[in-house]
């Protein structure tokens, strides 16, 4: 697995598409898509149901590989890799936050963050350090013993957060991170998210959401697979 430089944009696709056969049919969920993320960047990727940014963040989280084009983070062109490699890739370079924050409900908050540290290459005397780290980073390092059930809604996406953080990802993708919070604990999550651009992790959101897509200094919209729009604070 490469590793790019660090002069060259974290993601880059280049006339990307993705077409599903359901059936008799082929569903065209995207159409010649370009784009490139910077590293340190924040981006909010909007559009209605159907309109392909779910099958976008799918593609850049290595989770599916483009029907055509390339697509590439880090240097790695995915469509060339390996199954292991895209895992790989997924473990040591990007993390996830989900609306529902997928916490192991019998589990302290500890051991979900360590959860993923268990599948990399972090050695095993470093992986509590690692995850008590990644705790206090996001407020937390009072309720590292706490199980979901003892914490709030907000308390369990920072846990979330701070799991996605444990492997040192160069990219967070967030899929409505604020959907199931209220509007303070979504203005503090969205705070916290924010401030990962400083540590030049690039955020990247979907959100059907305007006040939450408001903090990102990019906003793309796409409608049936196609960018509408790509627009940034200032321009």
């Amino acid at each position: 697995m490469l590793t790019a430089t660090h002069t060259t944009p974290l993601i880059s696709c280049r006339d990307v598409t993705k077409t599903y056969v359901m059936g008799t049919q082929k569903v065209h969920a995207l159409r010649g898509v370009n784009l490139t993320f910077e590293r340190g960047e924040m981006t909010a990727i909007m559009g209605p149901s159907g309109s392909g940014k779910s099958t976008l963040m799918n593609l850049i989280g290595a989770l599916d590989v483009p029907t055509s084009g390339v697509l590439e983070i880090n240097g790695n062109n995915l469509a060339k890799m390996r199954p292991n490699d895209l895992a790989d890739l997924r473990n040591e370079t990007i993390g996830f936050v989900f609306q529902q924050f997928n916490l192991l409900g019998r589990s302290s908050a500890l051991t979900n963050v360590r959860l993923p540290l268990r599948y990399s290459r972090t050695p095993i005397a470093d992986i509590n350090a690692r995850a008590a780290e990644c705790l206090e980073m996001v407020g937390l390092g009072d309720r590292m013993d706490h199980r979901p059930m003892q914490l709030s809604g907000g308390q369990q996406q920072r846990v979330a957060i701070a799991r996605a953080l444990a492997g040192s990802p160069s990219l967070i993708l967030a899929d409505e991170p604020t959907g199931a919070l209220d509007t303070k604990t979504s203005e503090d999550i969205m705070a916290l998210l924010t401030g990962l651009g400083a540590q030049g992790i690039t955020v990247i959101i979907v959100t059907h959401e305007q006040e939450v897509a408001d903090y990102a200094a990019r906003r793309i919209h796409f409608r049936d697979g196609q960018i509408e729009f790509d627009e940034r604070s200032g321009t």
